[in-house]
């Protein structure tokens, strides 16, 4: 939740099984995720325990929260790109809501529906919409994280670049130990500092985190997702969302449009009505105001969103993600596929082709990794060994050429 959070859910969407979470085992992670000697933290280190004692933090639980934590080299580079914020919208849903994980999905959400439904019915949030964020932040509860919460935050306050925040979030990380809330053990995550099935923020527990079961225990991080769902509910509601009111619908927008896009340009849905856009598919929600995006340009797919939209906005500002648990809820609760269409990409290849190329490159002996579609560093490696081993110009850039030859 915030901050690139939701980057475990991503990680998560090449697989299409489950995983279970255990306790952090340092050797399954890469060494940029292991504590390394650092002077300059060490000496940022001494004078925040003394910050976090005059706020009320005592030396023992400072001593039991950073016994065998340290700085992660990884979490700064991970700070510098989220992938929320550099993918495409096309490649975002690719990631986040494959055919396989919607199944997935469907499933999880099933075993999940009376407590989705319980959480729905007290706050007012629709439970589609807390079971996308579930999805996306956690593949549903499967991946949720094995870096230490502790000193992933204290490596970002160190680091700088936004050291109040990540300080404010590691000293309620540290009040969560001391009042009982969490063991150190459990407080693994995100390289972000996110932890649990909705990947929370310690700033955010501290302010949302509910006991919805009542079992005397704000447990985001167990086995059973409830109090999570009522946490991420309460956040939402809290936030300002509007019960029964919709947050986000495909549209079709008229050849030519060029009314404005943007979620600051807001007109009446009657008003876009008569501007010629209609819904993707059924109607379009009556009354209120709303506003049309389209990331990737008039012409490909588009979206109505209103104000509960800007809500979960507020879990996680890009626009991306904000489509994307659009999108996935509707999926989950048994809607189709983008009836719009992205097209080629700048190489002239769609979605399904791009699939192809990589498909073709690890059955030629060229591991392209998972066919997703989702051109990353490791398809351009493989394209590269490809053209090497073929005797062509080496440029590690796809094309249609290429995909005819595999």
């Amino acid at each position: 939740m915030i901050l690139g959070a939701s980057a475990l859910g991503l990680a998560a969407c090449g697989s299409g099984g489950a995983m279970r979470v255990g306790p952090s085992d340092p050797a399954a992670l890469g060494p940029e995720f292991r504590p390394t000697p650092n002077a300059s933290f060490d000496t940022w280190l001494q004078a925040f325990r003394g910050r976090a004692q005059a706020r009320g933090i005592s030396a023992g639980t400072l001593d039991v929260a950073f016994r065998g934590q340290g700085y992660l080299p990884g979490v700064v580079e991970r700070d510098r790109n989220q992938t929320e914020f550099n993918r495409s919208l096309e490649d975002y849903l690719a990631l986040v809501a494959p055919e396989e994980k919607v199944a997935f999905g469907q499933r999880a959400v099933a075993q999940q529906n009376s407590a989705l439904q319980s959480v729905a019915a007290r706050y007012g949030v629709s439970a589609d919409v807390l079971a996308a964020i579930w999805g996306v932040e956690s593949y549903f509860g499967t991946r949720r994280g094995q870096i230490s919460v502790i000193s992933s935050t204290a490596t970002l306050a160190w680091e700088g670049r936004r050291g109040a925040f990540f300080e404010s979030n590691l000293t309620d990380a540290l009040r969560m130990i001391q009042s009982g809330d969490a063991r150190p053990s459990e407080l693994l995550g995100s390289w972000a500092g996110a932890s649990g099935h909705t990947q929370l923020m310690p700033n955010a527990f501290q302010n949302f985190a509910v006991d919805f079961d009542g079992n005397g225990r704000r447990d985001v991080w167990g086995d059973n997702p409830i109090d999570a769902f009522g946490t991420t509910a309460n956040y939402l509601k809290r936030s300002g969302w509007q019960s029964g009111q919709p947050w986000a619908v495909e549209v079709i927008l008229p050849q030519g449009f060029t009314a404005g896009i943007g979620k600051a340009r807001k007109r009446s849905v009657s008003d876009w009505q008569s501007l010629g856009v209609r819904a993707a598919r059924g109607s379009l929600p009556s009354g209120g105001s709303a506003a049309i995006l389209a990331p990737m340009g008039v012409g490909r797919p588009a979206f109505m969103v209103f104000r509960n939209f800007e809500v979960i906005l507020r879990y996680n500002p890009s626009e991306n993600y904000g489509l994307g648990v659009s999108y996935f809820a509707n999926r989950l609760a048994g809607g189709g596929p983008l009836v719009g269409t992205f097209g080629a990409d700048r190489y002239g290849l769609t979605l399904q082709q791009r699939k192809d190329l990589q498909r073709g490159l690890s059955q030629a002996g060229f591991d392209a990794g998972k066919p997703d579609g989702v051109l990353g560093n490791k398809t351009e490696a493989a394209i590269r060994a490809y053209q090497q081993a073929k005797g062509m110009t080496v440029t590690g850039t796809p094309s249609p050429d290429l995909l005819s030859r595999l």
